[in-house]
Parts: structure tokens; C-alpha cells; sequence
């Protein structure tokens, strides 16, 4: 007798929102394809039905030497999101990026800043430390694309399609020493592009960190492409680290160094208001933001307000990783 174990999360079939009017893959590559005869606004008319006023029309639009092609990647059928996709325009122009800007449309902005070369660095506690390039790296570990809910700590939330690798693939590649026990990742400085920098009360650069145990965890996601294009500066491009189960403040943008430690990392927001924002920043509906209850979200799109979930819905993945801990306790989640 097949036994199906419900994870708390499903929704049937039926309600779900169908694929083919989701992401229309064929329909946007055709666009893509038909850069070089469209204008900007007329691209993001193609792709999006419109453009939003002042700046830039088209939050994909980029120099073409920044937008090299992804390789095909099939969608992991083990991620399921329970929820449909958000729509690819919210997606990608409501953002938080403080380099560029503490508003949700630092797009603008962000659009402009190149994507090409960039490298990572990897170093610190590992064997094998290195500097690799972002397209090096997408030809060595092949890419998938995994659906993820993201939950920000702002109570909104989203659902999209990332195209990336395992940070685990990454980490078996520069072997941590068995003494290492966390992971710094470090956001780029670009201050010809990233105009935030400018505002030098923040403590730049931009520092998030978990322990190595969560990094390792098969969850923990490098994205390089979203809704199957490269991934645009304003979600973190060319290269950033999500953890679904985290509030999103957790997942480094546009990362350009990691350092595998024995030291705990203080992080960009447990620097600025360490009450508020904590190391583990786990999702839980329960443990309410002190300016803010965490219990429901809101669905970037459509404005519904549906129910937080523990873990944001992924402790059959993460809850281990927490075992004997205290769950009760405040840090835990903020």
C-alpha cells in the first residue's frame, strides 16, 4: 500500500494556476531573440504589456554582453511550492537592495550595474580555496531550477522559479576543514553602479552568514537565473544564495566572496538593530517581529493575505538541522 505523507503545504491540482499561462517559456525567448529589432520600450511592452513610468522601461533590458544565454535547465519536481508563481514583472521590480536604494523600485538603478565578468572568491577554513567565474561555474555543476517561496521579513512574500545549483556542490569543491562551523557571504561593492554605498552610516559591505550545517543542506540554493533568464541585478544577479526557509534578508544578493569560518558572522542587519533582526532569522508564524506580527503574509500580485507557515513551510527539509535546540526561544527565529 502506497503511503503518501502530506507535508502540510499542498494545494490540489485543480487550484493551481496553470503553467503554460505562468511562464510562456517559447513566447519570452522569442522576445528576448527580438532585442536587436525592438526598442527597449517596445521589449518590455513584448514581455510585460506595458512599462511603468520614469527611468528605464524594461526591467530585463541590459548590455547584451551581460545576458549570455542560460543553459537549458529542468525544473525539480521535489520542490513543490503549493502556491502559483508570482507574476514576473512584481518579481522583478519590487525589491529590497539597499546598495541601490531603500525603496522597493531601486530597479532603475540596479539594471544598469554589469553583471560581466564577476567572480567569487571562496577562502578562509576550506582545502581547497579558489576564484571562480560565474559562467565557469554554471558549465561545472550544470544547472536546475527549483521553485521557491520567499518569505520576507516584512510579512509580503513571492513565488518563483530559480535557475542555479546546490551551494552544496560549491563546498564540496573547496572542501571545508572539519573545524569549520559557518559561512560568510559577502555582497559586492560597486559604488559606480550601487549608489546606496554613498550612505556610509550603514555597515557596508553587506554580510550574511549561517551555520555549515545549513549550508550544506540540500535546500540551500545559488540561483544565477530567474523565470529562465539571467538573473537581474535587482534580485541579486548575477550570482546570490537564497535559504526559502529563512526570512529573505538571509539570502546575500550579488555575492562576490565567501569566507567558511570557526567565527560567527554578525550580519548587515544584526549590525544595524541586533533586536530585530537575528542570526538564525527562521520563519515562524508564532514569534511576532517586534513592530509586526509574522502569523500571515502577503502575496505579491494578487494582495491576498493567506497563513505563515513554520519554517515557511519547509521543516520537513530544515527542522533537523535544529534538533535539541530551543525552539521556543526568540533568537531562533529573529
Amino acid at each position: 500500500m502506497r503511503i503518501i505523507r502530506r507535508r502540510g503545504w499542498e494545494i490540489p491540482d485543480g487550484q493551481a494556476t496553470p503553467e503554460h499561462l505562468v511562464l510562456n517559456r517559447r513566447a519570452l525567448m522569442a522576445a528576448a531573440g527580438a532585442g536587436a529589432m525592438l526598442s527597449t520600450e517596445a521589449q518590455a511592452q513584448w514581455l510585460f504589456g506595458g512599462s511603468r513610468g520614469g527611468g528605464a522601461t524594461d526591467p530585463w533590458a541590459r548590455n547584451p554582453a551581460d545576458l549570455a544565454d542560460l543553459p537549458q535547465a529542468m525544473r525539480n519536481p521535489r520542490y513543490q511550492p503549493g502556491r502559483a508563481l508570482s507574476p514576473e514583472r512584481d518579481a522583478v521590480t519590487y525589491n529590497n537592495f539597499y546598495e541601490f536604494g531603500s525603496d522597493k523600485g531601486i530597479w532603475n538603478q540596479a539594471i544598469r550595474m554589469p553583471t560581466r565578468p564577476w567572480t567569487i572568491k571562496v577562502e578562509g577554513m576550506v582545502e581547497q580555496p579558489g576564484e571562480f567565474g560565474v559562467d565557469d561555474l554554471i558549465r561545472r555543476f550544470g544547472l536546475e531550477e527549483r521553485v521557491y517561496r520567499l518569505r520576507c521579513v516584512e510579512a509580503w512574500s513571492m513565488t518563483v522559479p530559480w535557475t542555479g545549483f546546490q551551494l552544496s556542490k560549491l563546498l564540496d569543491v573547496v572542501r571545508p576543514q572539519g573545524s569549520a562551523r559557518f559561512v560568510r557571504f559577502e555582497t559586492a561593492q560597486r559604488p559606480d553602479a550601487m549608489v546606496g554605498l554613498r550612505q556610509s552610516w550603514y555597515p557596508w559591505p553587506h554580510v550574511e552568514g549561517c551555520t555549515i550545517e545549513e549550508a550544506a543542506n540540500e535546500l540551500a540554493f545559488m540561483p544565477v537565473g530567474l523565470f529562465g533568464k539571467p538573473l537581474p541585478p535587482q534580485n541579486g544577479g548575477p550570482f546570490r544564495v537564497v535559504f526559502p526557509w529563512k526570512y529573505g534578508f538571509k539570502s546575500g544578493k550579488s555575492v562576490a566572496r565567501i569566507v567558511v569560518t570557526d567565527q560567527r558572522p554578525k550580519s548587515f542587519w544584526e549590525t544595524l538593530q541586533g533586536n530585530e533582526y537575528g542570526f538564525w532569522a527562521n520563519v515562524n508564524p508564532e514569534v511576532a517581529h517586534p513592530r509586526w506580527s509574522q502569523a500571515t503574509e502577503r502575496l505579491i500580485g494578487s494582495g491576498e493575505r493567506v497563513p505563515t507557515r513554520l519554517f515557511n513551510g519547509y521543516g520537513d527539509f530544515v527542522a533537523n538541522l535544529y534538533a535539541g535546540m530551543n525552539l521556543s526561544q526568540r533568537d531562533l527565529w529573529m
